[in-house]
């Protein structure tokens, strides 16, 4: 006999055609959540009840010897997060037949008047917090985010407020899709989610904004440490900017000084030209990137921070350099796979008592870096960064680690220590 997965709305009957409830009516043995067996209280079927789904399985297949005509019931799209996963698992595919019904994700967008053909879907109902935040950090327009008691609209409120991501999203918080009891609430303060109000059957969606003629209060900025999501970023990379913590130690590492000319290899967004620029305004820095895009960000956020002593350079580095003044301090965030190139460039051209400081994200770059050096005779220092940042998770506390990298400081003139 062929196993039928009938998907419910949580309007119970009431959201089932005729053709569907013919095929519930013929069933011999029904089995879904106590929810869903109620809405069938007088159904003659053998019912049973989904607890835990290993020994549920086993109950089918002998249900499936006996020639029972069972059906199961479940929420919405069996195939969306839902129990058609796992039957297919343990099932034949000719052995299944699907009845969805309009899944929760397709009921809040369409209640929201918002396509949502391109939106990511994550279910956290049983999973680990750490998938919320490794897709919080990819800049996806559109989120859809399905709860459970510990992973709640709370939680993921919290998360995303403390990750300071540069995107904006209108949080929504929808409720019992689908039934009378449906409620759909934007959310725009942590103190309004009061999880013993909100319903169990609930979903959270982030939907991207755009915040438009953007200013900052220029005079509570910190002098140094300016935080991430001040800066405008890649549309769709936006953690690809150099984090605040390790910007810290790159300006420690250049150790700056009053009326410099520094090259800022690879610049990206712009930040740590920017915080260079705003640290110290006689200092004159070249800022060279070669995407369009990465040009267009820097020159907004120089806008946007008001520092008028950085000329964006639109081109790649090796192609230019000789034809810049000859630099003080060089940062190089970004080589294009043309590190050795560079180097041979940047040492006929560095002043005497120059420093260059480079941020490494792979052992390859590193190694490459390092045989440049000792091969130059120069003197050189790495320091590996391993930041973790706390993050609140409801009660509790965990440290969240960025992406690892290698730091190199090195001076032409003084040889390296034997």
């Amino acid at each position: 006999m062929i196993i039928k997965i009938v998907g419910i709305g949580l309007d119970g009957k009431k959201s089932l055609t005729d053709s569907v409830l013919e095929i519930i009516n013929q069933a011999t043995v029904l089995i879904g959540g106590d929810r869903h067996l109620k809405y069938f209280s007088n159904h003659r079927a053998k019912k049973k009840v989904i607890n835990n789904l290993d020994t549920v399985i086993n109950e089918i297949k002998k249900y499936q010897k006996k020639g029972e005509n069972i059906v199961i019931l479940a929420t919405g799209d069996p195939l969306f997060f839902g129990i058609g996963r796992i039957l297919l698992n343990n099932f034949l595919w000719e052995e299944l037949e699907f009845y969805p019904h309009s899944s929760c994700v397709q009921l809040a967008f369409n209640k929201l008047k918002i396509p949502w053909q391109d939106a990511k879907f994550i279910s956290l109902h049983g999973r680990e917090i750490d998938l919320l935040i490794k897709e919080l950090k990819k800049s996806y327009e559109k989120l859809a985010i399905l709860t459970d008691k510990e992973n709640n609209p709370l939680v993921i409120w919290q998360i995303y407020q403390q990750l300071k991501s540069s995107i904006n999203y209108d949080f929504w918080l929808c409720e019992n899709l689908g039934s009378q009891e449906e409620k759909i609430t934007k959310i725009e303060k942590e103190d309004t989610i009061k999880l013993n109000l909100i319903s169990p059957l609930n979903m959270v969606v982030l939907v991207r904004k755009e915040i438009n003629n953007f200013t900052l209060d220029l005079e509570k900025l910190p002098l140094i440490g300016l935080c991430d999501k001040l800066f405008k970023t890649f549309p769709d990379q936006e953690g690809l900017i150099t984090k605040k913590e390790v910007r810290l130690m790159i300006l420690g590492a250049l150790a700056l000084q009053e009326k410099q000319i520094i090259w800022d290899i690879g610049a990206g967004t712009g930040s740590v030209s920017i915080e260079i620029a705003r640290l110290i305004n006689s200092s004159k820095i070249y800022a060279i990137e070669k995407t369009t895009m990465g040009v267009t960000l820097i020159k907004e956020n120089c806008q946007r921070f008001q520092v008028n002593n950085i000329q964006v350079i639109h081109d790649y580095a090796e192609k230019i350099i000789n034809n810049l003044p000859n630099p003080h301090r060089i940062f190089i965030g970004g080589n294009g796979g043309n590190l050795t190139n560079l180097l041979e460039i940047i040492k006929t051209k560095i002043n005497d008592e120059g420093k260059i400081v480079i941020a490494l994200a792979t052992i390859e770059n590193l190694n490459e870096a390092l045989q440049w050096f000792k091969k130059n005779n120069w003197h050189y220092e790495i320091i590996n960064l391993q930041i973790s940042k706390s993050l609140a998770i409801g009660k509790n506390t965990r440290l969240n680690p960025l992406n690892p990298v290698n730091i190199i400081t090195a001076n032409p003139l003084i040889s390296r220590e034997k």
